[in-house]
């Protein structure tokens, strides 16, 4: 059965889209809450998201993005849910990696025809197994991470860390974004203790090959061959 994440903080719309959907025979989750999203789609891989615009603590542009920032969940269709009517809000939506846009208030049999026309659109997900920088493989079915052939044990905060640097190579992540990914926000962590953690990361990589985890001057850090200031 093929799932639909609803992101909507207005329940008795959601509650509508879930009676609705379910009726097309399709399972629903629903999540309300911007900061939790990324989470539940990591989490539940649904076949298509019917994602909000206006949403407590994260925008759903600013959630597609991220969305679309992940290798093993950038091909998901999004159709954005929107009051915004406007051709240039469309276009913002559609940057950000929306499939399609619906403005609200919206004919919800046009809706359902959406869904089931990007849901035929859509290749067949395929959960990725592994990820792989330089040397680097990290095994995502047994959550194990090799050098080569040498296993490297790391405790499940230097795992996540790990992770989220390789899924986005080069890029450089803050550590206040890190400790809300890693932690959560509800979660009080000092942010120097992600410091600790990317030594502990450092020092087990190490072992076995060169130093791939750059520090970026009060910046954060990133995983890249090229030379950062450290």
């Amino acid at each position: 059965m093929a799932t639909v994440l609803v992101v909507e903080d207005e329940q008795a719309l959601a509650l509508l889209l879930k009676y609705n959907l379910e009726k097309e025979g399709y399972d629903v989750l629903i999540e309300s809450r911007g900061n939790k999203v990324l989470g539940v789609v990591e989490k539940n891989c649904p076949s298509l998201i019917l994602l909000d615009w206006m949403l407590p603590e994260l925008s759903g542009v600013e959630i597609c993005k991220l969305i679309r920032s992940k290798p093993d969940l950038k091909n998901i269709p999004i159709i954005m849910l929107t009051a915004k009517g406007q051709e240039e809000d469309k276009v913002k939506g559609l940057n950000a990696g929306a499939d399609d846009y619906v403005t609200k208030p919206f004919s919800v049999p046009e809706l359902m025809a959406r869904v089931r026309t990007n849901m035929r659109r859509a290749p067949e997900i395929l959960p990725i197994k592994e990820l792989n920088y330089e040397d680097i493989r990290i095994d995502l079915v047994q959550k194990k991470v090799f050098r080569g052939e040498n296993y490297i044990h790391l405790g499940p905060t230097e795992f996540r860390l790990l992770k989220i640097l390789i899924e986005n190579p080069g890029q450089v992540f803050s550590r206040e974004y890190l400790l809300k990914t890693v932690w959560g926000n509800n979660i009080y962590v000092e942010s120097r203790t992600i410091d600790v953690h990317i030594r502990r990361l450092r020092k087990a990589l190490n072992e076995f090959g060169a130093d791939y985890i750059r520090t970026v001057r009060a910046t954060g850090y990133s995983i890249d061959k090229n030379e950062i200031d450290q």
